[in-house]
């Protein structure tokens, strides 16, 4: 193996984080592109909001059936609402909505900037003076975050009333159990955790796809290299940022006793 494959992780790691760095300095830059900000909201809703309801229901099914037949056997069906919520807000909703940003729209902002890269658009700009990562870049990524908390809310509703119908019609669950037993193990805080790791992974989904695509090589073949290099490696992020922000909140907000 070649020194320059086994150096090649390591190069894009470390361009990545500069590039991150870049983007976290132009946020606080002026002037701020206001209307490429709304267009880039309004396009990422159009392209995820169908699919993230569509996924939300079987994943807030899908929890409720299995969490209640693991509960049943334990005879705490009574709890089986708080577990499936605590479930959905903490873990299944934030995913949901990482992989759906990532997907739809981090593919599509990848493979924009890839086709601006190989048609010099990016290199035009910046001779006319123009940073790139402040016109461009910077309001796909506040869209991609403002995006990410909407469609975690989106997923999280969905998923419960998911699990609420599925609770009761296939497990012969009584809906005022299920309701009632919201605040027996949730709290207040889960809630701000699944916001803060949707926000967080909006902005790994629009900072790894910008870069990919601003990076693009080799024509419209390396366009197509850049989104599918975007998308995995915006999956492998989110995974490994996930349970590190688990971790972390497990350690500052210890669970809630019964």
């Amino acid at each position: 193996m070649s020194v320059t494959k086994v150096a090649a992780p390591a190069r894009i790691a470390g361009g990545l984080f500069a590039f991150m760095l870049d983007v976290g300095v132009a946020l606080f830059r002026r002037p701020f592109q206001l209307r490429e900000f709304l267009l880039q909201a309004w396009f990422i809703i159009r392209v995820t909001i169908v699919p993230t309801a569509l996924v939300a229901i079987p994943f807030g099914a899908v929890i409720a059936l299995q969490v209640g037949g693991l509960i049943k056997q334990f005879g705490a069906q009574s709890f089986t609402g708080s577990a499936a919520v605590l479930a959905v807000i903490r873990e299944a909703g934030p995913i949901a909505t990482a992989l759906l940003i990532a997907g739809a729209a981090g593919s599509a902002i990848a493979a924009d900037f890839g086709a601006r890269k190989i048609r010099e658009e990016l290199d035009a700009m910046m001779v006319l003076g123009i940073d790139p990562i402040q016109r461009l870049v910077v309001p796909r990524v506040l869209a991609c975050m403002l995006i990410a908390v909407f469609l975690n809310s989106l997923v999280s509703i969905v998923g419960v009333a998911g699990g609420y119908v599925f609770n009761v019609i296939l497990q012969d669950g009584t809906p005022g159990a299920y309701i009632a037993s919201f605040t027996a193990l949730a709290q207040l805080p889960d809630i701000y955790q699944g916001m803060v790791k949707a926000l967080v992974f909006g902005f790994l989904a629009a900072i790894v796809a910008s870069y990919k695509g601003m990076n693009a090589k080799g024509g419209p073949k390396g366009v197509g290299d850049a989104v599918n290099e975007a998308v995995v490696i915006t999956f492998t992020l989110l995974f490994v940022v996930n349970f590190v922000i688990s971790a972390i909140y497990l350690q500052i907000v210890p669970p809630k006793g019964m």
